[in-house]
């Protein structure tokens, strides 16, 4: 016979002790155990797991989408198409204009890589999100960061550049002295950190209320005896809204985080300062 509980436990995050009573989630729900390789440098654990299927789901489908394009496309192309112009038009276009179509691709990944990231926060089996985890929100920043440097130096050469961002033009020769730091921080080692923590902050905080709420349900509804029942009802609306939420929070953060690294790029190859 189906247990009803465990049945739940497949469709939603669940945190319940092993003593069957509630607890609230812990930090330990982003550090799950290898379940492969265990033991090794190289070993994956669920949530890594997560980011190579939802990867893998990317590549086949661009793969596919635009492994033969014709003049009229089909529906798969079709979609691939519009996939791509989502940012060319909404990103790309709208902060750098034609200049930033060299940097589509990395844009266009960007995007596309985080969104399918975000979104398995909600999916059922999978819920947790890959970049709630610091190690791929930290890589995409460090990927960003080395771009636009990468960028800006070779637009201007490494002394221009550097020059351009810690003197900025037209400011007083004796207020360089609190500029210059300011800048320096600012651009050079805030940029990294600040994409990071909003990415994870924000993944890792939908993840811990979805399980509270949907955890908290099933205990109202499975465990708690009496009158405590009636709390499932609102336990669970939250959680379905927390859902519906989280979605705009997966597509908010995937075009914030590429719309700033488009804003950095163009900041760092642009002439006027």
């Amino acid at each position: 016979m189906l247990n009803v509980p465990a049945a739940v436990g497949l469709l939603v995050p669940m945190s319940e002790g092993e003593d069957g009573g509630f607890h609230a989630p812990t930090i330990g729900e982003f550090f799950p155990p290898q379940v492969i390789g265990e033991d090794t440098f190289w070993g994956l654990t669920r949530i890594n797991l997560i980011g190579v299927l939802m990867t893998l789901v990317l590549v086949v489908f661009f793969v596919m989408a635009f492994r033969r394009p014709t003049m009229i496309p089909g529906r798969l192309q079709n979609l691939g198409e519009m996939a791509v112009d989502l940012v060319y038009v909404n990103i790309i276009d709208e902060v750098m204009g034609v200049k930033g179509r060299r940097f589509a691709p990395l844009l266009v990944t960007l995007f596309w890589m985080i969104l399918a990231f975000n979104i398995t926060g909600i999916i059922p089996l999978m819920n947790i999100a890959a970049t709630a985890v610091i190690g791929v929100p930290l890589v995409l920043a460090l990927v960003s960061y080395a771009v636009f440097n990468w960028a800006g130096i070779k637009e201007h050469g490494a002394g221009t550049y550097f020059k351009l961002n810690l003197f900025p033009p037209g400011v007083p020769t004796p207020i360089y002295v609190l500029v210059t730091p300011i800048e320096f921080i600012s651009t050079f080692i805030l940029r990294p950190v600040t994409l990071t923590i909003r990415l994870l902050a924000n993944m890792m905080s939908g993840h811990l209320l979805l399980v509270l709420f949907f955890s908290a349900t099933s205990y109202f509804l499975f465990e708690a005896s009496g009158a405590l029942k009636l709390a499932a009802a609102p336990s669970l609306f939250m959680g379905f809204a927390f859902t519906l939420f989280e979605v705009v929070v997966a597509l908010l953060q995937a075009y914030i985080f590429t719309l700033l690294t488009a804003v950095y790029i163009d900041g760092a190859t642009s002439h006027e300062h």
